[in-house]
This record gives C-alpha cells, structure tokens and sequence, in this order.
C-alpha cells in the first residue's frame, strides 16, 4: 500500500494491465488444473470476463446515478429531492436480490412492447440502481464537504451557476467522496453474483453447473473464491492508486 501512495501511476497502470493479463491468460493455469477445474477452463475464464463486464458497467453507471440522485437530494426543487430520498430509500431498504428478479420479471410488463432485455441487461439495470443509491449518498456527503466560501470565491469571479458546480464543486466532492465510492465499487464486484438468480452466465453460476455436473464442490468453489479474490484486489489497488493520485486523505 506504501508502494501504491509512493507510486499512484504506476500501480494503476500495474493494476489495469494485471487485470487484462489475468482475464486473457487465467484459462492457461486452470487447463493444466486436475478436473473438474480443468475441463471447464474456458467456462471460469468466460464467467469471469461476463462477472467484470457486469462491474464496470454497472458502476459507471452507478456513478452517474449517484451524482445526479445526489443533486436531486440537495436540490430546492421539492418534488424532485422527495423522489431522489424515495429511491434511495426504497432500493437500501430491500434485498438487491428482490431488485434483480423485479428487473427481470417485472419490467418486460411496464417497457413499450417491442422492446425485450436481455438477461445480462436486466442485471445491469438491477446492479446500477442498487450502486447507484449508495452512491447518492456518498456524492451527497462529498457535495457538503466543500466549503461554502468555495461557491461564494467562484461567485465572486463571475462564473455561472454550471461553471461553478462542474469547476469547483463536483471536482473537490468527487475528491472527497473516493473512498466511499471505491468502496462501493469492490462490493459490486462480489455482488455481481447474485446476476445468477436470472440465468446470467457469470462466475458463480459457471461454478454452480461445473458442481452440479461433478458433484466436487471443494474444488469449484475455492477456485472461485481465488478468481473473485483477485478481481477485488485489482479494482481495489486501482481505486487505491486513484486515491493517491488525487492525494485524498493527505495533509499538505
């Protein structure tokens, strides 16, 4: 971690390359794995590739989310903050698992006909929103963190309500809320695994078939838990990095 805050540039770029070596060179040490891993070596490597796909499509997405809900929550405008506290109220007050089947079963009903989500984008949606509360919360936070003489400066120098926010305020909240925000990032990584439950193909349900089929689940399951352990460390060294790279937390 020492060597992460020394060096934030190069360990995000260890970090992302690391990633991509693993996803495209895991199957080489799982083939040569005895069976029931071996055999079904492309089918981890596949799982892991749809359980990473899954991460930073919902988290960018959530990301988003998160910063408009959290303006929402902080805005005059009464109807929209009430919305913003509903939906953040609604999705942390109930299981992300319920959210995914609701997706899943429930908006092919509401959606205009014609338009049909596939399994893997109803667990994006589901992923996104859940993420995408707990990051209100944090932008939130973030958001009142800066100080207001920050506002009162950039309005003294003539800048417009949007300069302000994108040029002084969201930068600084975004600083300040990192954490929470990586965070959030390296529990969706392991809560990507709940996208089973509707048939997405990703790294617990391949483990979950390879099982059933060898009925070896000491085997199948270590060896996701290692896959899922170095998916997190590297999201949580690059989160890590960004930190340091942006200096949250250091005193001057």
């Amino acid at each position: 971690m020492d060597w992460t805050r020394k060096h934030p540039g190069w360990a995000m770029a260890g970090a992302m390359v690391g990633l991509l070596v693993f996803l495209w060179g895991m199957a080489v040490p799982l083939a040569a794995a005895p069976a029931p891993i071996g055999p079904a070596a492309q089918q981890f490597v596949d799982g892991a590739r749809i359980t990473v796909e899954l991460t930073l499509i919902s988290g960018s997405a959530g990301v988003l989310i998160g910063v408009l809900a959290g303006l929402g929550k902080l805005s005059h405008f009464w109807p929209l903050r009430r919305f913003c506290d509903g939906y953040v109220w609604l999705i942390r007050g109930t299981p992300l698992l319920l959210q995914i089947l609701f997706v899943w079963l429930a908006f092919p009903e509401i959606l205009p006909e014609g338009i049909e989500l596939s399994d893997f984008a109803c667990a994006a949606i589901a992923l996104s929103l859940n993420v995408g509360a707990y990051n209100t919360e944090c932008v939130r936070a973030g958001i009142l963190a800066v100080p207001h003489g920050q506002i009162e400066a950039a309005r003294a120098l003539g800048l417009t309500p949007l300069q302000t926010f994108l040029g002084v305020i969201l930068p600084q909240s975004m600083r300040v809320a990192l954490p929470a925000l990586a965070n959030n990032l390296a529990s969706l990584v392991k809560d990507s695994s709940l996208a089973y439950a509707i048939s997405v193909v990703e790294l617990t349900m391949v483990g979950y078939r390879v099982q059933a089929e060898s009925y070896q689940p000491i085997p199948v399951f270590i060896t996701i838990a290692v896959i899922y352990l170095i998916l997190t460390t590297a999201f949580t060294t690059l989160t890590a990095a960004l930190e340091a790279q942006l200096d949250v937390g250091q005193k001057r």
